[in-house]
C-alpha cells in the first residue's frame, strides 16, 4: 500500500462519503479497509466511499473509457460493492471539478449501473442523469414490528422497495433491514424507501440504504420514490407526453426529481467538500490486519 494516501470527505444532502482519489487504480481498498475508512468512531466516517479511478486503469470499467474518463467505484459503508449511488455521482463530480478534472457543464462518469450524465451548474447545484426506472413484476410487502406495507418495486440501477405510509416515524429506526417477502424479489437485498405526501408532486422520505443502515439522503431512492408515486398518483409521462417533477424531501435537505417522456429521469441537488487530508497509513494496514 502507498505510504501516502490522499482522502476529502464530501457530502449531497447530508448523505456522506470518504472520497478517496487513485486515478492509476493503485491503492488496494479491500471491504475491510473501506468499512474501517467509514466507521464514525474508529475512522472518518461515511454512508460509503467514493473510489476515484479513471476508467482505462480499472478492469470494469474499460469498456466505458471512450464514453467517460473517470469511474466511480462506489462501495458501502460495510465495504461491500454498490451498483450506483445518485448522492454519490454528485459528490464524485464536484471532486472531479475541484481537482481541476473538469469544469462547470455537461461530463460522464462511468458506474457500474452504467454511464451517468452530469451537469455542474454555474449556482452549485448538480444534475445527474440517472437513467430510466424499471419496474420489475411481482407484489412486495415490507414490514416494521407487526405493521407492513405493500411496496412498488423499483430499481434504478439497484434495487429499491417504495411503500407510502400514514407517518414516517412507522419505519422505526432503520438500523436493521426491514423484512421483506418474497424473500426471491431481492437476493442481494434491497433499499427500502419509507414515503408520506407532503402536497401536490411533493413527499417526503426514509431509507434504509443496504450496507449503510438509515442514511440522510438517497439518491436513487429518491428516484425511485418520485415514480412511484408518479404511477400511485396516475402520472406517466410516456403517456402524457410531458415531463413530471417531484420535490423529495429527505432528512438532510431537498431533492428535485424530473422524469421526461422518454423514461429518462434527472435529480438534481447540492454537492459540497467539507474537508482533505491524508490517511494515516499504518493505521489503515493495522485496521485490516
Amino acid at each position: 500500500m502507498s505510504t501516502r494516501i490522499a482522502f476529502l470527505k464530501g457530502h449531497g444532502t447530508e448523505n456522506d462519503f470518504v472520497i478517496v482519489p487513485d486515478p492509476e487504480n493503485a491503492v488496494d481498498l479491500a471491504p475491510a479497509a473501506v468499512a474501517a475508512l467509514c466507521d464514525r468512531r474508529a475512522g472518518i466516517g461515511g454512508d460509503g466511499l467514493l473510489h476515484v479511478v479513471r476508467s482505462a486503469a480499472h478492469p470494469e470499467a474499460r469498456p466505458m473509457a471512450d464514453e467517460a474518463e473517470w469511474f466511480m467505484d462506489y462501495r458501502n459503508g460495510d465495504g461491500s460493492i454498490a451498483e450506483m449511488c445518485g448522492n454519490g455521482v454528485r459528490v464524485f463530480a464536484r471532486y472531479l471539478q475541484r481537482a481541476g478534472h473538469v469544469a462547470e457543464g455537461d461530463i460522464a462518469i462511468a458506474t457500474r449501473g452504467g454511464v451517468k450524465t452530469v451537469h455542474i451548474a454555474k449556482d452549485g447545484d448538480v444534475t445527474v442523469g440517472m437513467g430510466k426506472a424499471r419496474f420489475p413484476e411481482g407484489d412486495v410487502t415490507v414490514s416494521v414490528g407487526e405493521r407492513s406495507w405493500p411496496a412498488r418495486n423499483v430499481n434504478m440501477g439497484n434495487p429499491h422497495a417504495v411503500a407510502f405510509v400514514e407517518d414516517l416515524a412507522h419505519a422505526g429506526n432503520l438500523l436493521a433491514p426491514p423484512p421483506f417477502s418474497p424473500a426471491s424479489a431481492y437476493p442481494d437485498g434491497v433499499n427500502v424507501e419509507f414515503v408520506v405526501d407532503r402536497g401536490p408532486g411533493h413527499v417526503a422520505m426514509r431509507v434504509h440504504e443496504r450496507g449503510a443502515g438509515e442514511t440522510r439522503s438517497c439518491g436513487t431512492g429518491a428516484c425511485a420514490v418520485a415514480v412511484a408515486a408518479a404511477r400511485r398518483d396516475g402520472v406517466d409521462p410516456a403517456v402524457t407526453g410531458t415531463p413530471a417533477t417531484y420535490t423529495v424531501d429527505v432528512p438532510g435537505g431537498t431533492l428535485v426529481i424530473t422524469e421526461g417522456p422518454d423514461g429518462e429521469i434527472e435529480m438534481t441537488g447540492p454537492a459540497v467538500i467539507v474537508a482533505e487530508g491524508e490517511l494515516d497509513v499504518e493505521w489503515l494496514e493495522s485496521a485490516v490486519r
